[in-house]
């Protein structure tokens, strides 16, 4: 397991026994014929939680690879995508309790499964390593500030944020 024991103010983890799409902070491991597929802990706390969740296609429907499959309401709105081609499978529990998306991100709060997929192997291999990807999160938000600072650490931020509470309303 890699830990970032200060993450944006939090702990978060990243198990080294699976793969990550970097660009969305996914995770993705291979169990029996599916790659399942969920949001990594370090992606939910920059995204700043998790609110809602809504399909964007159909369950069993056959998607390609790089389709939006999952509109998010998180701090955010995010648009997340299948690094994979084939079947997807919803966890429909977390569509009714995205909070187990927060509370267990790598075992009860998947969010897909892809299967019956032609190249599956080599489709997980070609996603970040553990490793790779806790490197790329060292030029993110979240380590560029451990504490978690209101307003975050660059001057831009801390401008932005020191006159939105200067405006008297």
């Amino acid at each position: 397991m890699i830990i970032f024991e200060k993450f944006l103010g939090k702990r978060a983890e990243i198990p080294e026994d699976r793969r990550y799409y970097v660009k969305q902070g996914l995770w993705a491991k291979a169990d029996d014929h599916h790659i399942t597929c969920g949001l990594s802990q370090p992606a939910l706390i920059l995204a700043g939680g998790l609110n809602n969740l809504e399909w964007l296609v159909p369950e069993g429907k056959g998607i390609e690879q790089n389709e939006a499959v999952i509109f998010a309401i998180t701090g955010k709105i995010l648009y997340i995508d299948s690094p994979f081609k084939g079947r997807i499978h919803f966890n429909p529990v977390v569509k009714h309790r995205p909070e187990l998306v927060l509370s267990d991100p790598y075992d009860l709060g998947w969010l897909f499964k892809v299967g019956a997929m032609e190249n599956a192997e080599e489709d997980l291999n070609r996603l970040a390593e553990p490793w790779t990807y806790a490197e790329s999160l060292k030029s993110s938000e979240g380590c560029k500030n451990p504490e978690g600072i209101k307003g975050g650490v660059s001057g831009m931020c801390k401008a932005v944020y020191s006159g939105i509470g200067a405006q008297k309303i």
